[in-house]
């Protein structure tokens, strides 16, 4: 089997499971890993027998490495990932694809001028779970669409430091209800607010959009709740489905209180999506989550601050 070259900047919490995934999968081969903090960077090298740069660029400048997926901390992203695309290097960057909608645009622009692929890491679209609720969606098995409802909850994290609650939690939620409604959204109203001592930022937020195609989504993420949750519920005319994100299970509602436990094969999404992406990049096709969809969940996402700010309706068109 081909293998794809692969190099990682930022070694974290998410950065360390790139490694680690990456030197397991068939399709790459991790090259060289990058972080700014040595003790992370020398301890996550020894364990994986890789090579370590303090200073990313050094990644940057390997020819053999074809593929960079970037896991810094979201203020960095849309510096480090210029520097990649001007590189030539193609890309998955990590959730969200920017802080702001500007920097998103012109990064997408960016690798389409320089001919490289750009994807966005919005893991649980790889979760088999959602893939099945897809299915069963597109299948017909709950008719039209009506309303979908989740709920995103856990502890505060403190490693998250540059932002809150909308962009860390929630925007996982809105991309999904992108990918299962295939419809743009139309408004946008949110409430969201702080209420932890050592957290700047809005540390829960509740979101409704509605979108063209006649569907709504409600959404409540916090991090106030003292264990996780993450939950899906999505209401067609002809039944419900409802989806546990972390169990990786679905139960289909039907009329005259039928239940169905649906099959799901579980498997780590993460690993998934990587996967994916390496071949997206092997066979030059357009990877499942593209810069593209990245900019329409923080696009979304922007317009419920905003929303939760002015305490208004926001208006997407």
């Amino acid at each position: 089997m081909k293998q794809t070259n692969v190099g990682v900047i930022g070694v974290g919490s998410m950065g360390y499971n790139h490694v680690r995934i990456y030197s397991e999968l068939e399709n790459a081969n991790l090259i060289a890993i990058s972080d700014m903090v040595r003790g992370t960077l020398d301890k996550v090298s020894k364990e994986f027998d890789t090579v370590g740069y303090v200073d990313y660029d050094n990644i940057l400048q390997i020819d053999d490495i074809e593929v960079v997926n970037i896991c810094v901390p979201t203020v960095f992203h849309y510096n480090v990932v210029m520097d990649a695309i001007e590189a030539g290097k193609n890309v998955l960057v990590e959730k969200p694809i920017a802080l702001k909608l500007p920097e998103a645009q012109k990064m997408i622009e960016a690798a389409e001028d320089a001919g490289v692929t750009l994807a966005t890491g919005h893991v649980e679209r790889f979760n088999p779970a959602v893939r099945v609720t897809k299915k069963l969606i597109d299948d017909g098995e709950i008719g039209e669409v009506v309303t979908a409802s989740s709920k995103r909850l856990g502890p505060f994290p403190p490693r998250i430091r540059d932002v809150g609650v909308a962009i860390d939690l929630a925007i996982h939620d809105v991309d999904i209800f992108n990918y299962l409604f295939e419809s743009q959204a139309e408004t946008v109203y949110a409430n969201m607010s702080s209420k932890l001592e050592n957290c700047e930022f809005e540390d829960h937020a509740e979101i409704m959009t509605k979108y063209e195609n006649g569907a709504l989504s409600i959404l409540e993420t916090n991090w106030l709740t003292p264990y996780k949750k993450r939950q899906l519920n999505i209401t067609g005319v002809d039944g419900i489905i409802s989806v546990d994100y972390g169990n990786q299970t679905v139960k289909l509602f039907k009329e005259n209180n039928q239940v169905e436990d649906i099959k799901v094969n579980n498997k780590e999404p993460l690993k998934e999506e990587l996967r994916s992406f390496i071949n997206s990049v092997q066979n030059k096709t357009e990877p499942e989550v593209s810069g593209k969809d990245g900019f329409k969940a923080l696009k979304i996402v922007n317009a419920a601050m905003q929303s939760s700010k002015e305490q208004r309706l926001v208006y997407l068109k």
